[in-house]
């Protein structure tokens, strides 16, 4: 620091680094020192000199907590407008994930049981999957789980519905529009790499954890970039030869995209539809860190107090119910399009 301290004062910039000076926050090394035992010293083995250390010998640059403290700001200053406008928009998702979790939870288990062994056998035609679903769910009642498992699977039908009904119409917009194409990528490239728990934090901002629509949303926007992308990327591949045929048959561009794109597409979206799925799963224990009901609250017990346990099965329930769906997917996909090549 002192050698900074020097190279200033010899440029002849000390009043320049004076002239603003105030009261700073602490540095991000302080701050991430108070969880770190009072150890605030950097590590010291980059080649250039950060910007704390910078600001300790002139004060007129800013340090990396001004560039976070401006993101907290920038939101906080936004965020009773943003409240306003989202909390009646969001307030539906709230009352259908409360209406599903209602009915799965209120339904009997020898209604909703054979129910959904039904919807399983008219959605795959297959007797094998069929049976296996049926044992899935003989084995949640067996050690305890089926409320909990049904209390996952209600909220990936939901989710997974809106992701759907979402995703679809935006990733046929991209298709008819390379500019459209162009604004989404860098969005649906950030909505993927974004860390999970990321999603969480403006969100708790905005909502109450008791809402059902923040652990909603997180899930929604976590999952609804396979269906976007692969929707897209379906009716890009469509042959130029059947468009060319669709145009000598003086089809508009309705009539083309419901008889013709759409169809050809469908193998593709359903593949989207089932990296949702997954997707929406694999979302489930990190929801349940803002009250989200279901399996994720065992797993996240397990790991809170150490019952090695609680935390596996749960975690194995998990890994079922992303098999049963996505074994039931991929058969309803065989039966709409026999070319298709499930693994």
């Amino acid at each position: 620091m002192t050698s900074y301290e020097k190279l200033f004062d010899r440029l002849g910039l000390r009043d320049w680094c004076d002239a603003d000076a105030a009261d700073s926050p602490m540095s991000m090394a302080q701050l991430l020192a108070q969880t770190n035992e009072g150890n605030a010293e950097s590590s010291g083995t980059l080649p250039f000199p950060s910007l704390d250390t910078l600001h300790e010998a002139c004060n007129a640059f800013p340090q990396t907590r001004d560039m976070t403290i401006s993101v907290e700001q920038g939101f906080l200053s936004i965020k009773d407008s943003l409240k306003f406008v989202l909390d009646p928009l969001t307030q539906p998702l709230s009352w259908i994930l409360e209406g599903a979790l209602f009915t799965f939870m209120a339904t009997p288990w020898w209604i909703l049981i054979p129910l959904l062994v039904l919807a399983t056998w008219l959605a795959t035609r297959t007797v094998s999957i069929t049976v296996f679903v049926a044992s899935v769910f003989l084995f949640f009642g067996v050690i305890d789980h089926l409320d909990v498992a049904l209390q996952t699977l209600s909220i990936i039908f939901v989710c997974t519905g809106f992701s759907v009904l979402f995703g679809v119409p935006i990733g046929i917009m991209m298709s008819r529009s390379d500019r459209m194409q162009q604004i989404m990528l860098p969005i649906l490239d950030m909505l993927q790499t974004l860390p999970s728990f990321v999603y969480l934090i403006p969100l708790i901002f905005l909502f109450s954890v008791t809402e059902p629509k923040l652990y909603g949303i997180a899930i929604i926007l976590y999952a609804i970039v396979p269906v976007i992308r692969l929707t897209d990327l379906g009716i890009r591949l469509v042959e130029k030869d059947v468009i060319e045929a669709a145009d000598a048959f003086g089809m508009t561009d309705r009539q083309k995209l419901y008889g013709v794109q759409l169809p050809l597409a469908l193998p593709n979206i359903m593949a989207g539809v089932n990296q949702t799925i997954m997707m929406s799963l694999a979302m489930v224990v990190i929801a349940s860190l803002v009250s989200a009901p279901g399996l994720g609250v065992l797993v996240l017990r397990g790991i809170r107090n150490l019952e090695l346990g609680v935390g596996l099965v749960a975690g194995f329930g998990i890994v079922l119910l992303a098999v049963v769906l996505d074994r039931c997917s991929k058969a309803a996909l065989q039966r709409i399009d026999p070319t298709h090549k499930t693994d």
